[in-house]
């Protein structure tokens, strides 16, 4: 029975939205292959979606970015973190060779914690990078020069990356230079078919009614400008976290009998940050994108570009955002064209199909 070990990055959800659709990929052309999930992101995000036999062990495997919510990036805490990460390098690294050796996985797979390509290289089994991203480049964003604590750290990361037996590019994603071995793939989106009457009933929505899903991640928003927003007609809001009570125009979505999935893929609009799984699926489904910007993100402006090549998105400020400005861009969106390219997301079955010849091997 092969076994894949696969490390993923605890930085909100979208890594572990890129590794399930692979896996399931994986498990139809491997019909009894198993994983092993070494990741903090909570069990309850795999057991709806995944489809082959898994076991979470909730280890952390990088550090990620430290935020004040989904939009910004606590740099010195950000640079504070990775130093204590990597003052205990030689004992996570020890602790993670010792659990592989233990498991004789086939594979390591890492999406895209560095710490398990080192030790998978260290236990002397094969391992595969799958990225949109890497964190030297991310973190590259925020150092300085002239710190040589900082130049170490990046140069740590890079080392680590590039003893993956080979990388897996997903589109779309920036230039990933640390990679010694590297494959481009398609786009990975899975996304769920939409079920649209069952909202407008659930919502009770009047014929004019738009909805809107307002949706940032696995970081969630701490809070909207909800009096701003009530005011919003004809939309209805659907916030992925709590609101207080009176506002009749906005819901939150755990009050909702429908999969975040779903919810994308039924709304009249998303309202987002450039993350790789909601640009991505939006792409896909067509749905018009209203977009926050960070500016300071490895991976926004290929997921930006993609957007406006084959999807329809609509930049909002900050500003704007903040302050509930939010109407002129809704009416853009909800206009704006559908594109008449529109690329197809093989990448899950594309990086199954390299994964599933490590478990031949094993078999």
């Amino acid at each position: 029975m092969p076994l894949i070990w696969c490390a993923i990055s605890g930085h909100g959800y979208g890594h572990a939205a890129q590794v399930v659709p692979v896996l399931n990929a994986l498990g139809a052309l491997v019909p009894d292959v198993t994983a092993i999930l070494r990741t903090t992101v909570p069990a309850s995000f795999f057991r709806d979606s995944l489809t082959i036999p898994w076991d979470l062990q909730p280890i952390q495997q990088d550090v990620g970015c430290i935020q004040d919510g989904p939009l910004k990036i606590h740099v010195d805490e950000t640079w504070e973190a990775h130093h204590r990460f990597h003052d205990t390098w030689d004992a996570r690294i020890a602790t993670e060779v010792a659990a592989m050796k233990e498991a004789a996985p086939a594979l390591i797979l890492a999406d895209i914690p560095y710490l398990a390509i080192e030790a998978g290289s260290r236990a002397e089994i094969p391992t595969l990078a799958l990225a949109n991203l890497t964190w030297d480049l991310v973190l590259k964003e925020y150092s300085l020069a002239s710190n040589p604590s900082q130049q170490r750290l990046l140069q740590c990361i890079r080392e680590a990356y590039a003893k993956a037996s080979i990388a897996l590019r997903i589109t779309p994603a920036p230039t990933l230079d640390a990679f010694a071995n590297s494959l481009d793939i398609g786009s990975i989106a899975s996304p769920a078919p939409p079920d649209r009457e069952k909202l407008a009933a659930a919502l009770a929505l009047a014929p004019n009614e738009r909805t809107v899903l307002v949706g940032f991640g696995g970081i969630p928003l701490a809070s909207l400008p909800f009096e701003q927003i009530q005011q919003l007609r004809p939309y209805r809001f659907l916030f992925n976290g709590p609101v207080p009570a009176g506002y009749s125009r906005i819901h939150s979505t755990e009050t909702l009998p429908f999969a975040v999935k779903t919810l994308l893929a039924s709304v009249d609009v998303i309202m987002t940050k450039p993350g790789y799984s909601t640009i991505v699926e939006a792409v896909t489904l067509q749905q018009p994108v209203v977009y926050v910007r960070r500016y300071n993100f490895a991976d926004e402006l290929p997921l930006v570009d993609y957007l406006h090549r084959y999807g329809r998105g609509i930049e909002l400020s900050l500003d704007d955002f903040t302050q509930g400005r939010w109407k002129p861009a809704l009416q853009q969106a909800l206009v704006s064209p559908v594109p008449s390219r529109q690329p197809t997301p093989t990448g899950a079955k594309e990086a199954a199909t390299i994964i599933a010849r490590y478990c031949q091997v094993q078999k």
